[in-house]
């Protein structure tokens, strides 16, 4: 396991030699990112805030002993995207393009959709279907 100046050092060398990021968008190291992505949750509504932050300590808890730098490059990108997609307020009108679509597993587009009439029903102000 990497120390965590070393761990900063390699994503950002790796991120900036690759187009991950550019310089004037510095990868923010994950503990920092994680910090500001649950600030900035505070400015969502309660259900969203509370889904957001069970669903941002999961994906952290469960990408934290990965070594791979491009799969911890483009793990942090992601979730930076997020934080400035939620502190400016663009969540609300975000969309998937076909490109991202694309690249999801047959897994992920599932629970994509299970998400999306979850939030439909809560929306109409439904109430959970029994199974």
């Amino acid at each position: 396991m990497l120390g965590r100046k070393q761990a900063v050092t390699i994503f950002r060398r790796y991120a900036s030699q690759n187009g991950v990021i550019s310089h004037d968008k510095t990868l923010l190291p994950p503990l920092m990112l994680y910090r500001r992505i649950l600030r900035a949750h505070k400015l969502l509504p309660p259900m969203q805030r509370e889904m957001g932050d069970n669903y941002v300590k999961s994906e952290f808890e469960l990408h934290k002993s990965i070594d791979n730098p491009l799969h911890i490059v483009g793990f942090l990108a992601s979730w930076q995207d997020y934080l400035y997609q939620v502190t400016d307020g663009k969540w609300k009108e975000g969309t998937l393009s076909p490109a991202v679509l694309e690249k999801m597993s047959p897994e992920q587009v599932a629970q994509l959709y299970e998400l999306m009439k979850e939030t439909e029903r809560v929306t109409k102000g439904e109430t959970p279907k029994e199974e």
